[in-house]
């Protein structure tokens, strides 16, 4: 069968891209973390890679895509990918359905990454093994099927775009519950180790999330252009904001802040990419740098030790982003109007959504963590938390002593 060159060169572009955020990823976390704990962070951000990819073949593609209309879980149909041909067209027919398995596997890859920031030092890596798998299975898979894959939500009517509510809302949240089953640190005051380090991962980041907003397109069209620009835009002035208010309120300017708030403008345009005109993603990124800096300042008096602020930046800027997507959706850009045109059925339902998905990720979250501490235990004793997770678990140190 004959496809499109330009789609199909696009969708393995794109795909590539998202690939590259997972090892940002660990860079970012592993730049913020304590120098006892780097490759503890980092190696659980990698082994995602691993574990998730022969996850994703085996049962996770078939469990978000077959199945019904509007149920909770699809089926296992497409177990090992079993009845979809190499040469099988996608759904537009211009690609082959192994890029958009390899491209959704690459979400599935990053979105329960993301909740480790939350823990850093405190969560023993066999328990965390354990976790990456049913975490995915019970809360990822559900959502993706929900809101991507034709299930109850997309019939309801609910849009996400790249994944406000099925990758962000739901990590943020997940890693919100996290920290309130492991508790806080013995050490909350380890500056981060390597900002420099922060700063490359913040790159790779910022350079996939062309792939993760541009690519949920599905086609090289107006509005995948469109996706990532806005996301380009709405980083950078989130970016910005946060900067400025960090300024003011600590009268200096700070690098990682300014760097946090690029991630902050990332995740909270993320469900809107494609469906809002570039002006809302201007207001969206202010929006995201002043909202996600201020859930950072009330997670730090509340005394909530996420310790990567993954609650404050991931869960509150998916959350924030999709409630706006609700507010600034325009028809004339991708056929769906939202509040400021006066659908109140839509935002309404934005909102209903991504409440769902912070609930129950939260929820579900915390109850596997106590069933799995019974099969492991989750949590590092003092000692491993004391010695560092690097050297306690993995045998392994970051950086040789004399070089810090």
């Amino acid at each position: 069968m004959m496809f499109d060159s330009g789609s199909t060169t696009f969708m393995i572009l794109c795909t590539s891209l998202v690939m590259l955020m997972t090892p940002g990823l660990a860079f970012f976390y592993g730049g913020l973390a304590g120098k006892r704990n780097i490759l503890g962070i980092m190696v659980q951000t990698f082994v995602s890679l691993g574990i998730t990819t022969i996850l994703w073949v085996t049962i996770g593609f078939s469990l978000c895509f077959s199945g019904g209309e509007g149920g909770i879980i699809g089926n296992l149909d497409w177990a090992f990918l079993n009845g979809i041909a190499f040469d099988q067209a996608f759904d537009n027919g211009k690609y082959p359905m192994y890029i958009f398995v390899a491209y959704q596997m690459m979400f599935a890859i990053i979105t329960p990454a993301l909740i480790t920031g939350a823990f850093v030092n405190r969560v023993t890596f066999k328990a965390y093994l354990i976790f990456l798998v049913l975490w995915q299975i019970f809360v990822y898979y559900p959502f993706v099927h929900m809101v991507w894959g034709g299930g109850l939500l997309a019939q309801w009517g609910v849009l996400d775009f790249a994944g406000g509510i099925v990758v962000h809302a739901t990590a943020g949240f997940a890693a919100l519950a996290s920290v309130f089953y492991v508790g806080k640190r013995r050490d909350r005051n380890s500056p981060p180790n390597s900002i420099p380090l922060v700063a490359i991962g913040t790159g790779l980041l910022w350079f996939g999330w062309y792939g993760f907003n541009a690519g949920s397109e599905l086609d090289v069209d107006a509005i995948s252009t469109l996706a990532f620009l806005n996301t380009d835009v709405a980083a950078s002035f989130a970016a910005i904001t946060w900067l400025i208010i960090e300024w003011v309120k600590e009268g200096q300017p700070k690098f990682v802040g300014l760097l946090t708030g690029a991630v902050a403008g990332l995740a909270t345009i993320t469900p809107a990419a494609g469906f809002v005109p570039l002006w809302a993603a201007m207001l969206i990124g202010i929006s995201a740098g002043a909202v996600c800096y201020l859930a950072v300042q009330m997670k730090n008096k509340l005394g909530w030790d996420d310790a990567l602020d993954v609650w404050g930046v991931h869960g509150i800027g998916g959350t924030l982003g999709t409630i706006l997507l609700g507010v600034f959706a325009y028809s004339h850009i991708n056929g769906q109007s939202g509040l400021l045109e006066g659908n109140v059925s839509f935002f309404v339902k934005e909102v209903v959504a991504v409440t769902i998905a912070a609930v129950y990720a939260f929820i579900f979250t915390y109850l596997m963590l106590v069933i799995i501490n019974l099969i492991s235990p989750v949590k590092a004793t003092e000692q491993e938390e004391e010695i560092g997770i690097d050297q306690a678990l993995h045998g392994e140190k970051a950086y040789d002593e004399g070089a810090l």
